[in-house]
């Protein structure tokens, strides 16, 4: 088990991007969650096997079709047991 967690920048308000990694996610089994940030960014913490959450790093890095994403920040965390996925905030 490994724990990524992500700021992702550029058009990510507003273009359902928290939902569509809600599904994302759950078609890859990972665990976590996502949320808007005040300053325009998204924010998500992905914890699952590593390959699952490789993907879904790879995965925000696009999102959904409406998105803009011009930035990814990843940062490495220690798993700390996360069950299932969810919108926070």
């Amino acid at each position: 088990m490994i724990r990524r967690r992500v700021i992702v920048s550029g058009r990510v308000q507003g273009v359902f991007f928290r939902s569509a990694t809600v599904s994302a996610a759950e078609q890859r089994g990972v665990a976590g969650w996502v949320r808007n940030l005040p300053d325009g960014t998204v924010e998500a913490v992905f914890e699952g096997p590593p390959e699952a959450v490789g993907s879904m790093v790879t995965w925000v890095g696009h999102g959904p079709d409406g998105a803009a994403v011009t930035g990814v920040d990843v940062r490495e965390e220690i798993p700390d047991g996360e069950s299932g996925f969810q919108v926070r905030g």
